[in-house]
């Protein structure tokens, strides 16, 4: 089957726009997703929305073709992959302080000051430049599954933990070239704008994130190392498509190089850990021998009919993506 023919769509996308009531937002939207029978994540706040589901190709064209006819989403930037299958389990439409949680002291418009964008063939040669320095705005186990060549990993698990890091590490790059970027592009939009808040002098961020990054025709993903961390039941997505294209991740049973993140199937530690299909059959998706003979196990009774059925064997991307 070609990509051409998958019947259904991944939409990603995102909108800082004044949202006046976020809560009747969400009652209108959850009734119009489910009407296109659309599943996915959808946030509203009074700073905009933030939202990523899947459909088919009918519905989620309708789906775009009615958020372009709103005048507050009339140009939002729908990022599209095609699947053969929903990526989501369910809807969730929901309320939210902030789009991305960051919870400054003094908050940043990203409408009013940003970063800096740079489209993906401007990405790559800013990347040759001696004097500029890559910070990845998302999370750590975001960047162990996949990163750009020489990027900085953020020691964080949580967008909130960057202003502290930053202040007490990043002091010493205020007068280089800062180069950001995430996922698709909306975490970005607010941490360079906070860059910029901190002091920091020349500050760009990738527009569209990694996800457009990967899909230009004229770059291929060149020198974005291993698979792109994505918050639904995919967990990783391909960027590299050049012949230097490798994973950078290691099962850490056997140490092959694997793109499965799972989390261990131990209740009591459910470390998101890579693990290559073969030794999650074989630990029976535990991160440790320890963890394999704890009686709280999903692959055990009284856990295990209930796992099974709900097709949750192995867990992969759960935990995260609940963050």
């Amino acid at each position: 089957m070609s990509i051409q023919s998958l019947p259904y769509r991944v939409l990603l996308y995102y909108k800082y726009v004044t949202i006046e009531d976020p809560i009747q937002e969400c009652e209108q939207h959850r009734e119009l997703c489910n009407a296109l029978g659309l599943k996915g994540r959808i946030l509203f706040a009074h700073e905009g929305i933030n939202g990523t589901v899947s459909g088919t190709i009918e519905a989620t064209d309708a789906y775009m073709k009615h958020m372009h006819s709103d005048s507050r989403f009339s140009d939002m930037w729908f990022k599209i992959d095609e699947e053969d299958q929903h990526v989501f389990r369910k809807l969730f439409v929901r309320p939210k302080k902030e789009l991305v949680t960051f919870r400054l002291e003094k908050d940043v418009n990203p409408l009013v000051k940003t970063g800096t964008y740079l489209k993906p063939k401007e990405w790559r040669e800013l990347m040759d430049d001696p004097n500029a320095v890559i910070i990845d705005a998302r999370t750590d186990y975001e960047w162990d599954l996949g990163h750009f060549e020489g990027a900085i990993r953020p020691p964080v698990d949580s967008f909130k933990d960057f202003p502290m890091w930053v202040r007490e590490n990043l002091a010493a790059l205020k007068d280089k070239k800062v180069m950001t970027y995430c996922t698709g592009g909306i975490r970005c939009e607010k941490f360079s704008a906070f860059l910029l808040q901190e002091g920091f002098q020349d500050v760009y961020q990738l527009h569209g994130g990694i996800v457009t990054y990967g899909k230009d025709p004229e770059v291929k993903g060149e020198k974005f190392e291993g698979m792109c961390y994505v918050f639904d039941e995919r967990v990783s997505v391909p960027v590299n498509h050049t012949e230097h294209a490798q994973l950078v991740s290691h099962c850490v049973i056997c140490g092959i190089p694997t793109d499965w993140y799972v989390n261990c199937a131990n209740f009591d530690c459910h470390r998101q850990h890579f693990q290559c299909p073969d030794c999650v059959e074989k630990t029976q998706c535990s991160c440790s021998p320890a963890c394999q003979e704890s009686p709280r196990h999903e692959y055990k009774e009284p856990y295990a009919q209930k796992f099974m059925a709900y097709k949750r064997v192995p867990r992969r991307n759960q935990s995260a993506a609940e963050k």
